[in-house]
């Protein structure tokens, strides 16, 4: 084992480096790893004797930082090799290789070390990463599902070799150090050097572990990387999958592999042969026959191909390239030909829509329609669901329509006509209708027509960046096309607003003609109406027992995740704090999936309950980390609890227009442990809870008073501005209590895990 140099303690990570003629992206790549956030590691820098000013800046960084070690190589050696002498110099924990002209993103190795801790060290951790372009473009890998962490927190391969679907590198991992010495593995010279590399480590590893979060920003070259280039290099495929064939010989136990990376051999021999410019002229038929021969060499007979594979592995068996040619022009044009048919059924379609949308336009628009819509398609919700009832009961002479999807359908009231997008009923609606609401955009292909009003209702108070603070922020933004999102604010006449905070950002993220009503969110109108018997009705038809505290676990959207996260073990949590209390458990809508599932009938999936004010009414306290809900639930004045373990990467991914920590509605918690002491202790409804509640609520609850939907009814579709229903102070507001206010829990003494009310910002 090497002897570390900087210190007595073996460092957690041994980060390594190769360098070759990158000075332009060197600077960018060694300052994310050394201002990450987590600091024990090393910083391995191998100069592959770069012709560049590379060995420069590593001297330079060295010379600044005692954890940056730098390796001078006499003779370039490749990017094998150069990484084969920084792990010769490795005393980490865990190897982490990284590529020169990438990146590591903010509180990586942070999160790669929790999820070592929570998975018990595992052999090998596969993280996520995220292809970034010149164009400033990024676009996450689209295999990220494979990376969900549910289920055990470790496993063999055999387990999900799905993972071998992933981009077969070395830099998307963090390896077990002694695991790699035990295996005596290396990485050998030229191109595709990290193939005989990753498939023995995966196949070896006794135990991995995944973790759902973009760790790489790889960097996606104007001029694309070395593999894109023309050259006879491109052989060296075949020495890489010997050197993977002759490791599998060497371990018999690992035998029920071959099939797998012969197919896997195979499929990587075609896709090369098949990419323009990858080989050169003339070397063509040489390259298929030495696949051929590997072919022959390596296949187990007997076992399957895939169907879809077939013709490409026949192909590579026969050899000949131009039959193999011939073959794939082919099937290329029949794909293309059937993909164009379907095309133009849908262009077809579509453009008879789009006639008879541009006929009903002619036609006058109806004062009597109301259109309705929430959540891109989805059942009757929010605050378009509260304002379409307040219509039907305060003007009854205005016909409701609500746009959904046929999956959603029973959601809407029968009183209310339904209408499934891409209809010509609902272009038909669109056209004619008087009144257009929603909480989200409607078709971008809509024509606002004069004597129309659109009224937009948002659907949540803004915490995170909204509009366009958003461009700046690439892993949020996504592909979000700006321009668009301003042509659609063109078209609002009027946005609600639940506070002065909403309507500050609400102009200038949105900034467009429209008028802001400060009227409150109608959705919250509920909160305010309900009684004491709705909520003992509620929590009855919920399966909450009786005498039980119910929190309602509700985390919000992650931008630089694709699946969902569930940082809390909710089965731990009720066994610590015992049979007095319940968890509900609700998903994210952009979640599919359900957030939590456990043996525990006190652990409550509530994900596809479709109204999240039931839930908010049934429940006696809040545990979120940054959503929205938690301004609609301070209007309860019930216990509000923020689970904050990961506020730097949120805050690096999405932004923030206020530090959550330094203004919260409730205590805030760092781990999971400080969250179930908060409850354990009582100190979740304690008097420095409902302290920082307060400030909270006067600050975000100001027209949220149970008469919004009233108030939007009476002046956009009555005519009625002036007498206009007041605002209810908030000290003279009655919220339904929650029921463990009312089961005699003893209040705690008095709480010091927050710091004192800051000022109001």
């Amino acid at each position: 084992m090497p002897v570390p140099t900087h210190g007595c303690a073996l460092p957690r990570f041994s980060v390594i480096v190769p360098v070759y003629k990158v000075q332009a992206y060197l600077h960018a790549c060694l300052d994310s790893v050394l201002q990450q956030s987590y600091t024990d590691f090393e910083l391995i820098v191998v100069d592959d004797c770069s012709p560049d000013g590379s060995p420069e800046i590593i001297d330079a960084y060295a010379a600044k930082d005692p954890r940056v070690r730098p390796v001078h190589l006499t003779e370039n050696v490749g990017l094998g090799r150069a990484r084969n002498a920084g792990m010769a110099q490795a005393s980490g924990e865990y190897l982490v290789f990284l590529d020169s002209d990438d990146t590591l993103t903010p509180d990586s190795l942070r999160a790669i070390s929790e999820r070592l801790k929570e998975t018990d060290s595992p052999d090998v951790l596969v993280y996520d990463y995220a292809r970034t372009y010149w164009t400033g473009e990024v676009r996450r890998n689209e295999f990220a599902a494979l990376l969900g962490e549910d289920g055990p927190a470790s496993f063999p391969l055999d387990e999900r070799p799905g993972l071998l679907k992933l981009l077969m590198v070395a830099w998307n991992k963090a390896y077990r150090r002694e695991f790699i010495e035990e295996l005596g593995i290396g990485f050998p010279t030229g191109y595709y050097e990290d193939t005989p590399w990753t498939y023995p480590v995966l196949l070896a590893a006794d135990s991995i572990a995944v973790l759902d979060r973009v760790c790489v920003h790889y960097r996606q070259r104007r001029r694309g990387s070395i593999l894109s280039t023309t050259s006879r290099k491109h052989f060296d495929i075949f020495d890489q999958y010997e050197r993977v064939f002759a490791f599998l010989d060497s371990r018999p136990e690992l035998a029920r592999w071959r099939p797998v990376m012969f197919r896997r051999m195979t499929d990587h021999y075609s896709t090369i042969f098949t990419k323009r410019g990858r080989l050169p002229r003339g070397s063509r038929a040489a390259f298929l026959r030495r696949a051929r021969a590997h072919y022959r060499r390596y296949r187990v007979p007997g076992h399957p191909v895939p169907v879809r594979t077939r013709l490409r592995h026949a192909l590579v068996k026969l050899g000949t390239h131009r039959t193999y040619r011939t073959l794939m022009l082919a099937l290329r044009v029949k794909s293309r030909l059937a993909r164009a048919g379907k095309r133009f059924g849908r262009l077809a379609r579509g453009a008879l829509l789009q006639l008879h949308y541009r006929t009903q336009l002619l036609l006058p628009v109806r004062d009597d329609y109301a259109v309705f819509s929430a959540y891109w398609g989805r059942g009757h919700s929010c605050n378009p669901g509260a304002i379409e009832a307040k219509v039907r009961e305060l003007a009854p002479g205005i016909r409701t329509a609500w746009i959904c999807r046929p999956e959603h359908r029973h959601h809407v009231p029968t009183g209310t006509r339904r209408l499934t997008p891409g209809t010509a009923a609902y272009w038909t609606a669109l056209a004619r209708a008087k009144y257009l609401v929603n909480n989200v955009n409607f078709d971008r292909r809509l024509v606002k027509r004069r004597g129309q009003v659109l009224i937009q209702t948002q659907h949540g108070t803004p915490l995170k960046h909204m509009g366009l603070d958003l461009q700046d922020r690439p892993a949020a933004a996504r592909d979000m096309d700006f321009g668009q999102l301003m042509a659609s604010a063109d078209k609002w006449d009027y946005v609600l607003s639940a506070n002065r905070h909403s309507t500050l950002v609400w102009e200038r993220v949105f900034p467009a003609s429209y008028q802001v009503l400060e009227y409150g969110y109608p959705r919250n109108d509920r909160l305010l109406q309900a009684s004491s018997h709705e909520v003992a009705r509620l929590r009855e038809t919920l399966g909450i027992p009786e005498g039980s505290t119910a929190i309602l676990y509700a985390p919000t959207y992650r931008d630089y995740r694709t699946t969902q996260r569930t940082p809390v073990d909710l089965e731990r949590m009720l066994r610590e704090l015992g049979p007095r209390f319940t968890v509900l458990t609700r998903a994210h809508h952009s979640y599919e999936a359900p957030l939590a599932a456990g043996e525990s009938a006190r652990l409550i999936d509530v994900s596809a309950h479709p109204s999240i004010e039931t839930l908010c009414l049934a429940s006696d306290a809040l545990v979120t980390d940054y959503s929205s809900l938690m301004f609609d639930y301070a209007n309860l004045d019930r216990p509000i609890v923020v689970y904050a373990d990961d506020w730097e990467a949120y805050e690096a991914a999405r932004g923030t227009y206020f530090d959550l920590r330094a203004f919260p509605p409730g205590t805030v918690a760092r781990s999971e442990d400080e969250l179930i002491d908060i409850f354990a202790t009582g100190h979740w409804r304690g008097s420095r809870s409902a302290q920082l509640r307060a400030a909270f609520r006067e600050r975000f609850c100001a027209y949220d008073d149970g008469r919004a939907a009233e108030r939007v009814v009476r002046h956009l579709f009555l005519g009625e501005t002036p007498g206009l229903p007041a605002v209810v102070p908030l000290a003279e507001r009655c919220p339904v209590p929650a029921a463990a206010s009312r089961i005699g829990v003893p209040q705690p003494a008095e709480p010091t895990l927050v710091a004192p009310v800051p000022e109001r910002p």
